[in-house]
């Protein structure tokens, strides 16, 4: 099944100029393609394909950012991702919104020139080392130590639920020092460093995410990205991530809606296709509902990104409202499809899956919301 019966009853498309919609249909024909075919045995697999990485590359969907694209096309292209599957959109996010945009934005001249060229054509890959065992929703506790040698540095550390990171080359990890949070450049196959699966995973199953553990890995000096010291730099790049969910969790919902839609054409009960039912007609036009309006929520965030007057929090709302929607979307879309809709040949249930993955990482409902109950009280609940 292709996306091209996406609803629109809202005419979103004018919003977009021709440029945004010829590159939103580029993308969704390389998912149609690339991804679609294959994503069932993937996650039936538990498997991310490698191979997948510079044909993406080449594509132009990693660090997008970087490369002077902007938000609503990186938002455009996160949507028509996921609408294949969250893992391939999270490892467009990981390798670009994250250890792309640390490098770019805090790295040294010699940090960018030797790895953001191969990132961005995939054939080298990078994680971002933050989240720890006991330091999720609290980047402040980080029980990683980045402790100064003669030579350099040695961290010491475990980091957990790090997207990529067994099959990257290269890790930006951040550390407490001294002075404060640093984050490091550190090639993966530097002696201590050692990453090591998570699973077995009952959502992101058509991607990777591994624990990290940093056993006295020495770096050189030059190791540390100099443009950054403190909880800014990693809270960058997360904002940078957040963002593409927005559009992304969307793209799911659309995806299940339409392979829920399409059942209810052809399923026939009691003489008639499910489709004329009332219930079932409820059901869809709840659907597009928060399509429309999770969709219209993300473009607005994306024309405020672009013109350089997005307050965080909107990033939060945006990431709250369409992951909890999309989430809800996909759990009906799989009550149309009935017993049906528990097999892999329908997409509706991998996408709920996926999205309670997608609902915890980079901020959970719970810190979303305490943040939204910041910018409307002007007090803060975290503590």
């Amino acid at each position: 099944m292709t996306t091209s019966a996406a609803p629109d009853l809202l005419a979103l498309d004018d919003l977009l100029s021709p440029a945004e919609i010829a590159w939103r249909d580029t993308v969704r024909s390389f998912v149609d393609a690339e991804i679609r075919p294959h994503v069932a045995r993937w996650y039936d697999d538990a498997h991310f394909p490698r191979e997948i990485a510079p044909k993406m590359g080449a594509l132009g969907v990693l660090g997008m950012h970087v490369a002077g694209r902007s938000a609503v096309e990186y938002g455009l292209a996160a949507m028509e991702l996921e609408a294949g599957d969250s893992g391939l959109r999270t490892f467009a996010s990981v390798q670009g919104s994250l250890a792309m945009t640390a490098i770019h934005a805090f790295g040294s001249d010699e940090h960018r020139e030797r790895w953001l060229p191969g990132m961005a054509a995939g054939e080298l890959i990078g994680c971002f080392g933050l989240t720890e065992p006991g330091a999720g929703s609290d980047p402040g506790s980080m029980a990683t130590r980045a402790e100064r040698t003669a030579d350099g540095w040695v961290l010491r550390g475990v980091k957990r639920w790090i997207g990529l990171a067994t099959l990257a080359d290269v890790a930006v990890i951040w550390a407490r020092a001294e002075e404060g949070v640093r984050g490091f450049v550190v090639p993966t196959g530097t002696p201590g460093f050692t990453a090591v699966p998570i699973g077995p995973k009952l959502g992101m199953r058509a991607s990777v995410q591994a624990e990290i553990t940093l056993d006295a890995v020495a770096l050189p000096e030059d190791a540390a990205l100099p443009g950054v010291v403190g909880l800014r730099g990693p809270f960058t790049c997360l904002d940078e991530a957040r963002y593409g969910i927005l559009w992304g969790a969307m793209g799911a919902a659309r995806d299940a809606y339409e392979a829920a839609l399409a059942h209810a054409l052809d399923r026939e009960q009691f003489g008639s296709p499910i489709a004329g039912f009332q219930l079932t007609q409820q059901k869809l036009v709840d659907m597009v509902l928060e399509i429309q309006k999770g969709t219209l929520v993300a473009l607005r965030t994306g024309r405020r990104k672009d013109a350089g007057t997005l307050p965080a929090a909107q990033i939060s709302l945006g990431k709250l409202n369409n992951v909890r929607e999309a989430l809800a979307v996909c759990r009906s879309a799989r009550t149309i499809l009935g017993g049906d809709g528990l097999t892999l040949e329908h997409s509706p249930m991998r996408h709920a899956a996926n999205l309670e993955g997608v609902r915890t990482y980079e901020g959970t409902d719970e810190v979303h919301t305490l943040i939204l109950g910041r910018a409307l009280t002007g007090v803060p609940a975290f503590r």
